[in-house]
């Protein structure tokens, strides 16, 4: 604006100066009306630059005035839109400092009138949960479903909103809801690790062991998929598959769905031991040797001789005579092996041999670089209660339970 005036000024005083040099004024006459007005061209320049100027500041003024009304409404009409955002960003920072009542205080205050529905009853469903107020995310997942009843796309409905939802819907036991949500967005269960799991997660909820094993195998295809739970998750789904076919058929159907199971995934540890504990449970020792023998035979890994000494074996009709025997050719070889006196102690006690596993656990404990386990502690001390060393056997439990 400032240059525009300075241009007008400069232009005026070029107007000024050039009648003077040209000693000529020029003359412009006006007829309005039978009056005749007469101007010399230098005042008629003027007075129309005077015009157009005064014109230029009135705009200017008029349009100053126009910005700072409409500020002031704007700031009127939104106080309470900024402050919601205020709160629901003080909410966030609460939910992420761990302060969970302030945090669902501020975002279920904050969800409507900051336009974050979404964002805010999620986490106020969630901040709820934290302090196992049951009822306040059950009314915070209601309020979610409404607002996201037209959301048909996981592009609007936001794939972390839905994990998170998911999440607690199957915390609440509201499996129905989460299978129709998972079932809603099927297609992309096999894109996203998070998703996966939760679908193998409410499948074993479900007692789908079926549909949880064939997504298992998807899951052995992901390389982010904790493989910690991915094995947990298999011995859950296979254990719950051997058992349904066991109550559901027969002991030869069991036999022939095992049969056919891949070489790689009868292998695995988590697998082999949950067919293991089914046979065990049942009594049906002849094919539990053939899988647990030939590892025997070898150098079994610590884990495999962990879960082996975990096996209900008391149950079986031969006591599991030609594992001890397989155990003992290992002490033959190494009298002070950990883990062989350990597996050879948990299998004696199993078969009712009370003074071998007595001696196996005695000769354990003396052995330097052990550290002592209780459920070992636990085990010596029914071999010995078992001898009528009733002594002994207490010191031992206390020693466990202290």
């Amino acid at each position: 604006m400032m240059r525009f005036i300075l241009i007008t000024l400069l232009i005026l005083a070029i107007i000024a100066i050039a009648p003077m040099l040209i000693s000529e004024p020029g003359y412009i006459a006006i007829a309005m009306g039978g009056k005749i007005i007469e101007l010399t061209v230098y005042t008629a320049v003027f007075w129309f630059a005077v015009t157009l100027i005064l014109t230029l500041l009135s705009i200017h003024l008029l349009k100053r005035g126009f910005r700072f009304s409409f500020g002031g409404w704007r700031k009127i009409a939104f106080a309470s839109h900024r402050r919601a955002i205020k709160d629901f960003n003080k909410g966030i920072a609460a939910y992420v400092l761990g302060d969970y009542q302030q945090a669902e205080h501020l975002l279920a205050k904050s969800a409507e009138p900051a336009l974050q529905q979404q964002t805010a009853y999620l986490l106020a469903a969630s901040a709820a949960e934290k302090q196992n107020l049951r009822p306040n995310t059950q009314h915070y997942l209601n309020l979610l479903e409404e607002h996201t009843s037209g959301q048909n796309t996981i592009k609007t409905a936001g794939l972390e909103s839905i994990i998170v939802k998911l999440q607690l819907l199957i915390s609440h036991n509201e499996h129905a809801k989460a299978r129709a949500i998972i079932d809603k967005y099927h297609k992309h269960v096999g894109h996203d690790v998070r998703l996966l799991q939760l679908e193998i997660d409410l499948c074993l909820t479900e007692k789908r062991f079926e549909p949880a094993i064939q997504h298992l195998v998807s899951a052995r295809k992901q390389k982010d998929f904790n493989q910690k739970s991915l094995s947990q998750s298999e011995a859950i789904a296979f254990n719950g598959m051997f058992k349904e076919l066991l109550q559901q058929h027969d002991q030869q159907t069991l036999a022939n769905y095992w049969q056919k199971l891949p070489k790689k995934v009868k292998q695995r540890e988590a697998i082999l031991f949950a067919y293991c504990r089914i046979l065990a449970d049942n009594s049906i020792l002849a094919p539990l040797e053939e899988l647990l023998l030939p590892a025997l035979k070898k150098d079994a890994s610590e884990s495999f001789i962990q879960q082996l000494t975990c096996l209900p074996l008391d149950k079986t009709a031969n006591k599991a005579e030609s594992l001890i025997s397989a155990v003992q050719k290992h002490l033959h070889k190494n009298q002070d092996s950990i883990k062989w006196l350990t597996a050879l102690g948990h299998l004696a006690l199993a078969s009712g041999q009370w003074p071998m596993s007595d001696k196996a656990f005695h000769r354990l404990f003396t052995i330097e670089g052990y550290q002592i386990k209780n459920r070992d502690l636990i085990a010596s001390a029914k071999a010995l209660s078992e001898q009528s060393k009733h002594q002994q056997a207490n010191e031992l439990l206390r020693k466990a339970l202290g």
